[in-house]
């Protein structure tokens, strides 16, 4: 911890860790997404610049432009009442906005680090007319993705937070299976 309580000591290779694990925990549900909205792209763009930062690319407007773009996408899915579709391009949305998680010891950056899985697994509980057996499913196996600097970085910050429909329940399901 740095020496103010209220910041997170955070360097750009832990943020480079944490954003490659939300683009590994968003990527699975694009399938879901391209599937019920075929020709939208914007998800996967997303997708893949969080991955490219992941690997060394620039943190640009670019970057989260492409999170701004799967959010529109999510939104219009929803709109649709295509809602596995909806979740799907909000899990790529936070694997984007991962890589611009804060250093503040505030439970709501806990999104930034968990929220793509979450939206992941709910999309694909959507997809399996909501059964929330397949949603936990997801939950167990991305926790294999989270290496030992994403769980040391989530565990500098709060709990995550309460609320948050069911995308919040598989949020803290995660966040109480990797501290």
């Amino acid at each position: 911890m740095a020496h103010d309580s209220t910041a997170i000591e955070l360097s750009m290779s832990e943020l480079r860790e944490v954003t490659g694990f939300a683009a590994a925990c968003a990527r699975p549900a694009l399938a879901i997404f391209e599937r019920d909205r075929p020709g939208d792209r914007r998800p996967r763009a997303a997708v893949d610049a969080a991955q490219a930062f992941a690997e060394g690319a620039e943190r640009t407007k670019a970057l989260r432009d492409s999170a701004w773009e799967a959010h529109r996408a999510a939104r219009e899915a929803r709109d649709a009442e295509q809602a596995a579709a909806s979740d799907a391009a909000r899990a790529a949305m936070a694997a984007a906005g991962a890589a611009f998680l804060h250093p503040l010891a505030k439970a709501t950056q806990v999104k930034h680090i968990l929220g793509s899985a979450a939206h992941a697994a709910r999309a694909f509980e959507l997809s399996a007319g909501g059964d929330p057996a397949v949603g936990a499913d997801h939950i167990a196996r991305v926790r294999t993705l989270a290496g030992p600097v994403v769980v040391d970085v989530l565990k500098r910050y709060p709990l995550a937070p309460s609320g948050g429909g069911r995308v919040g329940e598989l949020m803290r399901q995660l966040d109480a299976s990797l501290r």
